[in-house]
Protein backbone atom coordinates (compact mmCIF):
# COMPACT_ATOMS: atom_id res chain seq x y z
CA UNK A 1 0.00 0.00 0.00
CA UNK A 2 1.30 3.23 -0.97
CA UNK A 3 1.39 5.93 1.44
CA UNK A 4 -1.20 8.51 1.76
CA UNK A 5 -0.53 12.34 2.69
CA UNK A 6 -1.79 14.24 5.45
CA UNK A 7 -5.12 15.94 4.09
CA UNK A 8 -4.15 19.27 5.63
CA UNK A 9 -1.00 19.35 3.13
CA UNK A 10 -1.70 20.84 -0.18
CA UNK A 11 0.38 20.55 -3.51
CA UNK A 12 0.17 19.76 -7.02
CA UNK A 13 -1.57 17.05 -8.42
CA UNK A 14 -0.24 13.97 -10.08
CA UNK A 15 -2.79 12.87 -12.71
CA UNK A 16 -2.21 9.02 -13.27
CA UNK A 17 -3.06 7.08 -16.33
CA UNK A 18 -2.82 3.26 -16.82
CA UNK A 19 -1.57 2.51 -20.17
CA UNK A 20 -2.74 -1.74 -20.12
CA UNK A 21 0.49 -3.14 -18.78
CA UNK A 22 -0.46 -4.69 -15.07
CA UNK A 23 3.21 -6.32 -14.44
CA UNK A 24 5.16 -2.34 -14.85
CA UNK A 25 7.88 -1.90 -13.10
CA UNK A 26 10.55 0.80 -12.01
CA UNK A 27 11.57 3.03 -15.13
CA UNK A 28 14.82 4.98 -15.36
CA UNK A 29 15.03 7.44 -17.98
CA UNK A 30 13.30 5.91 -20.89
CA UNK A 31 10.56 8.78 -21.36
CA UNK A 32 11.16 12.16 -23.59
CA UNK A 33 9.08 14.33 -25.69
CA UNK A 34 9.40 14.10 -29.54
CA UNK A 35 8.64 16.71 -32.28
CA UNK A 36 5.23 16.09 -32.96
CA UNK A 37 4.56 16.56 -29.11
CA UNK A 38 3.74 12.93 -28.12
CA UNK A 39 5.44 11.62 -25.45
CA UNK A 40 7.49 8.30 -25.62
CA UNK A 41 7.85 6.42 -22.68
CA UNK A 42 9.27 2.65 -21.60
CA UNK A 43 7.57 0.78 -18.83
CA UNK A 44 9.82 -1.92 -17.56
CA UNK A 45 8.89 -5.48 -16.10
CA UNK A 46 11.85 -7.35 -13.67
CA UNK A 47 10.14 -10.58 -15.03
CA UNK A 48 12.72 -13.20 -15.97
CA UNK A 49 10.64 -14.36 -19.06
CA UNK A 50 8.49 -10.81 -19.80
CA UNK A 51 9.46 -7.69 -22.38
CA UNK A 52 9.16 -4.78 -21.46
CA UNK A 53 6.34 -1.92 -23.38
CA UNK A 54 7.03 0.54 -25.52
CA UNK A 55 4.23 3.23 -25.55
CA UNK A 56 2.83 6.47 -26.85
CA UNK A 57 1.00 9.15 -25.35
CA UNK A 58 -0.69 12.11 -27.29
CA UNK A 59 -1.44 14.81 -25.24
CA UNK A 60 -3.72 16.26 -28.21
CA UNK A 61 -6.30 13.54 -26.76
CA UNK A 62 -5.16 12.05 -23.97
CA UNK A 63 -4.81 8.86 -25.92
CA UNK A 64 -1.83 6.12 -25.38
CA UNK A 65 -0.84 3.85 -28.00
CA UNK A 66 1.31 0.19 -27.42
CA UNK A 67 3.88 -0.12 -29.92
CA UNK A 68 5.41 -3.27 -28.75
CA UNK A 69 7.38 -6.06 -26.59
CA UNK A 70 10.95 -4.97 -26.77
CA UNK A 71 12.04 -8.84 -26.44
CA UNK A 72 10.11 -9.31 -29.89
CA UNK A 73 11.98 -5.82 -31.44
CA UNK A 74 15.39 -7.43 -30.85
CA UNK A 75 13.92 -10.92 -32.53
CA UNK A 76 14.31 -12.50 -29.09
CA UNK A 77 10.81 -13.64 -28.41
CA UNK A 78 11.71 -16.99 -29.46
CA UNK A 79 15.10 -16.91 -28.03
CA UNK A 80 14.36 -18.75 -24.48
CA UNK A 81 16.48 -16.25 -22.91
CA UNK A 82 16.50 -13.86 -19.78
CA UNK A 83 13.92 -10.96 -21.85
CA UNK A 84 14.88 -7.45 -22.93
CA UNK A 85 13.26 -6.40 -19.64
CA UNK A 86 13.68 -2.22 -19.49
CA UNK A 87 15.33 0.74 -21.17
CA UNK A 88 17.70 2.81 -19.25
CA UNK A 89 18.15 5.74 -22.05
CA UNK A 90 15.51 8.73 -22.99
CA UNK A 91 14.57 8.45 -26.87
CA UNK A 92 17.00 10.69 -28.93
CA UNK A 93 15.24 11.79 -32.63
CA UNK A 94 17.15 12.59 -35.83
CA UNK A 95 14.95 13.10 -38.58
CA UNK A 96 11.50 11.49 -37.59
CA UNK A 97 13.13 8.34 -36.36
CA UNK A 98 13.82 7.75 -32.42
CA UNK A 99 16.79 5.98 -31.36
CA UNK A 100 17.05 4.31 -27.82
CA UNK A 101 18.64 0.86 -26.20
CA UNK A 102 17.70 -2.02 -24.30
CA UNK A 103 18.47 -3.52 -20.90
CA UNK A 104 17.60 -6.60 -18.61
CA UNK A 105 15.33 -6.05 -16.05
CA UNK A 106 15.88 -9.06 -14.29
CA UNK A 107 18.58 -9.61 -11.79
CA UNK A 108 20.09 -12.12 -9.54
CA UNK A 109 21.23 -11.23 -5.97
CA UNK A 110 24.36 -12.16 -5.16
CA UNK A 111 26.45 -11.29 -2.09
CA UNK A 112 23.43 -8.62 -1.53
CA UNK A 113 23.79 -7.16 -4.78
CA UNK A 114 21.32 -6.93 -7.75
CA UNK A 115 23.61 -8.63 -10.48
CA UNK A 116 23.65 -9.86 -14.01
CA UNK A 117 21.97 -13.42 -13.58
CA UNK A 118 24.10 -16.40 -13.99
CA UNK A 119 21.94 -18.91 -12.86
CA UNK A 120 20.88 -21.07 -15.75
CA UNK A 121 19.21 -23.86 -13.68
CA UNK A 122 15.63 -23.21 -14.66
CA UNK A 123 16.57 -24.17 -18.50
CA UNK A 124 15.94 -20.01 -19.34
CA UNK A 125 19.13 -18.91 -21.21
CA UNK A 126 21.61 -16.15 -20.01
CA UNK A 127 20.77 -12.34 -20.90
CA UNK A 128 22.01 -11.93 -24.70
CA UNK A 129 23.18 -8.53 -23.99
CA UNK A 130 21.35 -4.72 -24.99
CA UNK A 131 20.31 -3.75 -28.39
CA UNK A 132 19.97 -0.51 -30.43
CA UNK A 133 16.77 0.42 -31.54
CA UNK A 134 15.16 3.32 -33.53
CA UNK A 135 11.29 3.67 -34.38
CA UNK A 136 10.19 5.54 -37.39
CA UNK A 137 7.62 8.05 -36.19
CA UNK A 138 6.16 8.30 -39.87
CA UNK A 139 6.05 4.49 -40.82
CA UNK A 140 5.50 3.21 -36.96
CA UNK A 141 8.61 1.20 -37.37
CA UNK A 142 10.80 -0.52 -34.97
CA UNK A 143 14.17 -1.74 -36.73
CA UNK A 144 17.31 -3.69 -34.62
CA UNK A 145 20.22 -1.67 -35.18
CA UNK A 146 22.88 -4.39 -33.37
CA UNK A 147 23.80 -5.73 -30.29
CA UNK A 148 25.99 -4.34 -27.85
CA UNK A 149 28.80 -7.14 -27.13
CA UNK A 150 29.66 -9.22 -24.02
CA UNK A 151 25.99 -9.59 -23.53
CA UNK A 152 25.70 -6.03 -21.39
CA UNK A 153 23.08 -3.74 -20.99
CA UNK A 154 22.70 -0.80 -22.65
CA UNK A 155 22.90 1.76 -19.43
CA UNK A 156 23.68 5.09 -20.69
CA UNK A 157 23.62 6.70 -23.74
CA UNK A 158 24.48 9.90 -26.08
CA UNK A 159 23.69 10.51 -29.61
CA UNK A 160 25.31 12.93 -31.99
CA UNK A 161 22.67 14.32 -34.29
CA UNK A 162 25.22 15.90 -37.01
CA UNK A 163 27.54 12.56 -37.59
CA UNK A 164 24.15 10.35 -36.94
CA UNK A 165 26.66 8.18 -34.14
CA UNK A 166 24.77 6.49 -30.90
CA UNK A 167 27.15 5.92 -28.03
CA UNK A 168 26.09 3.91 -24.94
CA UNK A 169 27.94 2.61 -21.47
CA UNK A 170 26.83 -1.23 -20.85
CA UNK A 171 26.24 -2.69 -17.74
CA UNK A 172 27.49 -3.93 -15.62
CA UNK A 173 31.48 -3.72 -16.48
CA UNK A 174 31.14 0.03 -17.90
CA UNK A 175 32.27 -1.03 -21.68
CA UNK A 176 31.94 2.46 -24.02
CA UNK A 177 30.61 1.17 -26.92
CA UNK A 178 29.65 3.34 -29.92
CA UNK A 179 27.74 2.84 -32.98
CA UNK A 180 27.62 4.55 -36.41
CA UNK A 181 23.88 4.41 -37.78
CA UNK A 182 24.53 4.57 -41.37
CA UNK A 183 27.16 1.76 -41.70
CA UNK A 184 25.95 -0.32 -38.61
CA UNK A 185 29.02 -0.42 -37.35
CA UNK A 186 29.83 -1.09 -33.26
CA UNK A 187 32.37 -0.75 -31.66
CA UNK A 188 33.73 -1.43 -28.02
CA UNK A 189 36.03 1.25 -27.15
CA UNK A 190 36.95 -0.69 -23.71
CA UNK A 191 35.79 -0.84 -19.91
CA UNK A 192 35.65 3.35 -18.59
CA UNK A 193 35.74 2.12 -14.39
CA UNK A 194 37.02 -0.95 -13.23
CA UNK A 195 35.01 -3.49 -13.39
CA UNK A 196 32.26 -1.34 -13.00
CA UNK A 197 29.41 -2.52 -11.18
CA UNK A 198 30.98 -6.11 -11.74
CA UNK A 199 33.12 -5.56 -9.37
CA UNK A 200 34.36 -6.83 -5.87
CA UNK A 201 33.00 -4.47 -2.80
CA UNK A 202 35.91 -2.44 -1.42
CA UNK A 203 38.03 -2.98 -4.53
CA UNK A 204 37.59 -2.59 -7.95
CA UNK A 205 33.46 -2.06 -7.81
CA UNK A 206 33.04 1.78 -9.26
CA UNK A 207 29.09 3.02 -9.96
CA UNK A 208 28.59 4.00 -13.34
CA UNK A 209 27.55 7.15 -14.90
CA UNK A 210 24.28 7.34 -16.08
CA UNK A 211 23.95 10.24 -18.24
CA UNK A 212 26.67 11.22 -21.43
CA UNK A 213 26.45 14.05 -23.26
CA UNK A 214 27.84 15.19 -26.85
CA UNK A 215 29.69 18.47 -27.51
CA UNK A 216 28.13 18.95 -31.12
CA UNK A 217 31.31 21.05 -32.67
CA UNK A 218 33.38 17.99 -31.92
CA UNK A 219 31.62 15.33 -31.53
CA UNK A 220 33.19 14.63 -27.98
CA UNK A 221 31.16 12.74 -25.81
CA UNK A 222 32.13 13.25 -22.11
CA UNK A 223 31.07 11.49 -19.01
CA UNK A 224 32.62 11.04 -15.41
CA UNK A 225 33.93 8.26 -13.31
CA UNK A 226 33.11 7.60 -9.59
CA UNK A 227 36.32 9.47 -8.87
CA UNK A 228 34.99 12.33 -10.21
CA UNK A 229 37.53 12.28 -12.67
CA UNK A 230 35.52 14.07 -16.52
CA UNK A 231 36.39 11.81 -19.47
CA UNK A 232 35.47 11.96 -23.12
CA UNK A 233 35.95 9.92 -26.51
CA UNK A 234 37.34 12.00 -29.19
CA UNK A 235 35.92 10.69 -32.31
CA UNK A 236 38.77 12.32 -34.59
CA UNK A 237 41.43 10.37 -32.61
CA UNK A 238 38.85 7.27 -31.90
CA UNK A 239 40.49 7.18 -28.41
CA UNK A 240 39.26 7.42 -24.72
CA UNK A 241 40.66 10.44 -23.11
CA UNK A 242 40.84 11.72 -19.60
CA UNK A 243 39.69 15.84 -19.54
CA UNK A 244 42.48 17.37 -17.64
CA UNK A 245 41.05 20.98 -16.89
CA UNK A 246 38.06 20.11 -14.59
CA UNK A 247 36.92 17.69 -12.21
CA UNK A 248 33.83 16.42 -9.89
CA UNK A 249 35.42 16.66 -6.45
CA UNK A 250 33.89 19.48 -5.25
CA UNK A 251 33.25 19.40 -1.22
CA UNK A 252 29.97 20.61 -1.73
CA UNK A 253 29.10 17.18 -3.53
CA UNK A 254 30.26 15.17 -0.73
CA UNK A 255 32.53 12.75 0.28
CA UNK A 256 32.42 8.88 -0.69
CA UNK A 257 34.14 6.00 -0.63
CA UNK A 258 34.39 5.11 -4.76
CA UNK A 259 35.11 1.44 -4.14
CA UNK A 260 31.68 0.69 -2.28
CA UNK A 261 27.81 0.69 -3.72
CA UNK A 262 25.08 2.65 -2.23
CA UNK A 263 25.46 6.56 -4.15
CA UNK A 264 26.69 7.63 -7.66
CA UNK A 265 30.06 9.16 -5.65
CA UNK A 266 31.38 11.87 -7.58
CA UNK A 267 29.41 10.42 -10.97
CA UNK A 268 27.32 13.93 -12.12
CA UNK A 269 23.66 11.82 -11.52
CA UNK A 270 22.14 13.66 -15.09
CA UNK A 271 23.15 16.60 -17.44
CA UNK A 272 22.45 18.56 -20.84
CA UNK A 273 24.07 20.36 -23.69
CA UNK A 274 21.99 23.81 -24.07
CA UNK A 275 22.00 24.44 -27.51
CA UNK A 276 22.34 28.15 -27.28
CA UNK A 277 24.66 29.10 -24.46
CA UNK A 278 26.79 26.40 -25.51
CA UNK A 279 27.90 24.76 -22.05
CA UNK A 280 26.19 21.41 -19.82
CA UNK A 281 24.14 21.88 -17.50
CA UNK A 282 24.29 18.98 -14.51
CA UNK A 283 23.12 18.21 -11.41
CA UNK A 284 24.92 15.86 -8.87
CA UNK A 285 22.97 12.94 -7.49
CA UNK A 286 23.09 13.14 -3.79
CA UNK A 287 23.97 16.64 -3.00
CA UNK A 288 21.58 18.01 -5.44
CA UNK A 289 23.85 21.14 -6.42
CA UNK A 290 23.10 22.45 -10.07
CA UNK A 291 26.44 23.09 -12.10
CA UNK A 292 27.75 24.40 -15.07
CA UNK A 293 29.88 22.86 -17.32
CA UNK A 294 32.25 24.95 -20.18
CA UNK A 295 34.72 21.83 -21.91
CA UNK A 296 35.67 24.44 -24.09
CA UNK A 297 37.17 27.19 -20.83
CA UNK A 298 37.80 23.54 -18.84
CA UNK A 299 35.60 25.30 -16.60
CA UNK A 300 33.08 23.63 -13.81
CA UNK A 301 30.84 25.97 -11.68
CA UNK A 302 28.51 25.33 -9.34
CA UNK A 303 25.54 27.74 -9.20
CA UNK A 304 23.30 26.48 -6.16
CA UNK A 305 21.41 23.59 -4.69
CA UNK A 306 18.44 22.53 -6.85
CA UNK A 307 16.43 20.82 -3.89
CA UNK A 308 13.32 21.25 -2.51
CA UNK A 309 12.92 23.94 -0.55
CA UNK A 310 12.24 22.00 2.91
CA UNK A 311 15.55 19.74 1.86
CA UNK A 312 17.74 23.06 1.68
CA UNK A 313 16.58 24.12 5.29
CA UNK A 314 17.02 20.55 6.97
CA UNK A 315 20.38 20.43 5.25
CA UNK A 316 20.05 16.79 4.09
CA UNK A 317 20.87 14.08 0.89
CA UNK A 318 16.97 13.19 0.10
CA UNK A 319 16.55 10.06 0.32
CA UNK A 320 17.00 8.51 -2.71
CA UNK A 321 20.62 7.70 -2.55
CA UNK A 322 21.54 7.86 -6.30
CA UNK A 323 19.48 11.18 -6.81
CA UNK A 324 17.27 11.80 -9.24
CA UNK A 325 17.03 11.85 -12.85
CA UNK A 326 13.87 13.86 -13.73
CA UNK A 327 15.99 16.70 -14.81
CA UNK A 328 15.60 18.64 -18.34
CA UNK A 329 15.65 21.86 -19.78
CA UNK A 330 12.15 22.90 -20.99
CA UNK A 331 10.85 24.29 -24.36
CA UNK A 332 11.49 27.73 -23.43
CA UNK A 333 15.26 26.63 -23.42
CA UNK A 334 15.38 28.88 -20.17
CA UNK A 335 13.82 26.83 -17.61
CA UNK A 336 15.21 23.74 -16.21
CA UNK A 337 12.63 21.63 -14.39
CA UNK A 338 13.60 19.34 -11.83
CA UNK A 339 11.82 16.51 -10.11
CA UNK A 340 13.35 16.24 -6.58
CA UNK A 341 12.75 14.89 -3.28
CA UNK A 342 10.79 16.72 -0.29
CA UNK A 343 11.63 15.74 3.55
CA UNK A 344 8.21 14.30 5.20
CA UNK A 345 7.59 15.71 8.60
CA UNK A 346 5.10 14.65 11.14
CA UNK A 347 4.23 16.32 14.41
CA UNK A 348 6.81 18.84 13.54
CA UNK A 349 9.72 16.45 13.05
CA UNK A 350 11.59 15.20 9.83
CA UNK A 351 11.06 11.71 9.14
CA UNK A 352 14.76 9.78 8.65
CA UNK A 353 15.69 6.99 6.46
CA UNK A 354 17.96 4.22 7.11
CA UNK A 355 21.39 5.77 7.22
CA UNK A 356 22.89 3.55 4.38
CA UNK A 357 22.17 0.92 2.14
CA UNK A 358 23.97 -1.95 0.14
CA UNK A 359 22.69 -0.67 -3.25
CA UNK A 360 21.12 2.49 -4.92
CA UNK A 361 17.67 3.28 -3.32
CA UNK A 362 15.38 4.63 -1.67
CA UNK A 363 16.54 4.90 2.25
CA UNK A 364 13.45 6.41 3.66
CA UNK A 365 9.82 7.60 2.12
CA UNK A 366 9.85 11.25 0.97
CA UNK A 367 7.40 13.23 -1.18
CA UNK A 368 8.16 14.37 -4.60
CA UNK A 369 8.81 18.23 -5.28
CA UNK A 370 8.63 20.30 -8.74
CA UNK A 371 11.37 22.42 -9.09
CA UNK A 372 11.77 25.18 -11.64
CA UNK A 373 15.05 27.39 -12.50
CA UNK A 374 14.84 30.17 -14.89
CA UNK A 375 18.32 30.20 -16.10
CA UNK A 376 18.51 34.13 -17.38
CA UNK A 377 17.51 35.44 -14.22
CA UNK A 378 18.66 32.99 -11.51
CA UNK A 379 15.63 32.38 -10.37
CA UNK A 380 14.35 29.20 -8.10
CA UNK A 381 10.76 27.76 -7.79
CA UNK A 382 10.12 25.01 -5.51
CA UNK A 383 6.49 24.38 -7.25
CA UNK A 384 5.76 22.59 -3.98
CA UNK A 385 5.12 18.57 -3.24
CA UNK A 386 2.83 16.25 -5.79
CA UNK A 387 0.26 14.09 -4.73
CA UNK A 388 -2.32 12.08 -6.65
CA UNK A 389 -5.79 12.95 -6.74
CA UNK A 390 -6.76 10.05 -3.88
CA UNK A 391 -3.88 11.37 -1.50
CA UNK A 392 -1.17 8.77 -2.77
CA UNK A 393 2.55 10.12 -3.23
CA UNK A 394 4.58 9.64 -6.65
CA UNK A 395 7.86 7.46 -5.90
CA UNK A 396 10.41 6.17 -7.53
CA UNK A 397 10.66 8.84 -9.64
CA UNK A 398 13.50 8.98 -12.26
CA UNK A 399 12.32 10.43 -15.46
CA UNK A 400 10.90 13.64 -16.83
CA UNK A 401 9.68 15.44 -19.82
CA UNK A 402 8.45 18.96 -20.46
CA UNK A 403 5.50 19.18 -23.07
CA UNK A 404 5.40 21.79 -25.42
CA UNK A 405 2.29 23.70 -23.73
CA UNK A 406 4.61 23.19 -20.72
CA UNK A 407 3.15 20.07 -18.75
CA UNK A 408 5.34 18.31 -17.04
CA UNK A 409 5.43 14.32 -17.28
CA UNK A 410 7.06 11.65 -15.74
CA UNK A 411 6.78 7.52 -14.34
CA UNK A 412 5.74 6.65 -10.98
CA UNK A 413 4.93 4.21 -8.61
CA UNK A 414 1.22 4.08 -8.26
CA UNK A 415 -1.77 2.01 -7.33
CA UNK A 416 -4.49 -0.02 -9.87
CA UNK A 417 -6.62 -2.71 -8.95
CA UNK A 418 -4.71 -3.51 -5.77
CA UNK A 419 -1.31 -3.64 -7.04
CA UNK A 420 1.61 -1.46 -7.43
CA UNK A 421 2.53 -0.68 -10.82
CA UNK A 422 4.90 2.88 -12.28
CA UNK A 423 2.86 4.33 -14.93
CA UNK A 424 2.45 7.62 -16.70
CA UNK A 425 1.74 10.90 -14.80
CA UNK A 426 0.91 14.42 -15.55
CA UNK A 427 1.87 17.15 -13.31
CA UNK A 428 -0.05 20.52 -14.93
CA UNK A 429 2.21 23.40 -16.31
CA UNK A 430 3.28 24.96 -13.09
CA UNK A 431 3.04 28.47 -14.38
CA UNK A 432 -0.26 28.41 -15.51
Amino acid sequence: MLARRNEAQMGLVGETFYSGFPLAHDTYNALSKVEDGRIFYVLCSDQKTIGGRLYSFDPLDDSIEEIGDLSIFCGESESGAISQGKSHVPFFEINGVLYFGTHVGYYEEIDGMERLPQDTSDGVRLYLGGHFLSYDLQAGVVQDLGLVPHGEGILAMACDVERRRLYAITWPVGHFVSLDIDRGDIHDHGPIAGAGESGKVGSDYRVLCRSPFVEPESGRVYFTVAEGDIHYYDPAQNQLCKFTEAHMRLDYFGQYSVEDPGSMAYNWRKIFWHPIENVAYGVHGNSGYLFRFDPKQGDLKIIQRLTSALSQQSGMFDQFSYGYLGFDLGPDLETIYYLTGGPIFEEGRRLEGASTIAKGGAKGLENLHLVTYHLPSRHYIDHGPIFYENGGRPTYVNSIAVGDNGDVFTLARMEHEGRVIQDLVRIRNPFS
